[in-house]
């Protein structure tokens, strides 16, 4: 890793961290090199103006926290998780959002910084609940979410508009009492 680069959690093989406006360039080229790995189910900003406005959110947003997974040995980029909708208060909730690039997908990467974000938003952000919303037919979508521990709540048909169209959703959530326990 990098040093100037401030890790806010750390596996054996990634780290995850905040979303800066520099890291457009890579981001954005990973984004194009993965869009077949990521069509229908994701469009990750692939120009830098579409990024700079995207990052810009999760930068400034208080509802939003975005972390990039970065492979310990080398600093690259492996995937992207985002919490959105982030709720205080009574409810201390937040839904995830993510991705793998091409050159990381399949290599265990996003399953182990999921883990670092789940632990993070846990922790440092206080939150109680987190919540997986995926599309029946993502596979890999929702494998993570199994893998990391999520429990499978309910279906929304009709649920996120993505690709110009409603699409039915998985509702996947995890507690801290859930991780907590095991």
């Amino acid at each position: 890793m990098s040093e100037k680069i401030d890790l806010l959690a750390e596996g054996p093989r990634v780290g995850i961290r905040r979303f800066t406006l520099e890291d457009g360039p890579e981001f954005t080229a990973r984004a194009r090199e993965s869009r077949s790995l990521h069509r229908p189910w994701l469009f990750p900003p692939a120009d830098l103006a579409a990024y700079a406005a995207y990052a810009g959110r999760l930068i400034e947003d208080p509802t939003k926290a975005g972390f990039l997974v970065c492979e310990r040995e080398g600093g690259g980029i492996a995937g992207f998780i985002n919490i959105n909708n982030i709720v205080m208060g009574g409810f201390l909730c937040g839904a995830l959002g993510y991705g793998a690039f091409a050159h990381a997908a399949g290599r265990g990467l996003m399953t182990e910084g999921l883990g670092l974000v789940v632990r993070y938003a846990f922790g440092e952000l206080g939150l109680h609940r987190l919540e997986i919303n995926a599309q029946p037919g993502n596979t890999g979508s929702i494998a993570l979410a199994r893998k990391c521990g999520f429990r499978l709540e309910g279906f929304s048909p009709a649920f996120i508009h993505i690709d110009g169209a409603w699409r039915d959703h998985e509702r996947w959530a995890i507690t801290s009492e859930m991780v907590a326990s095991g």
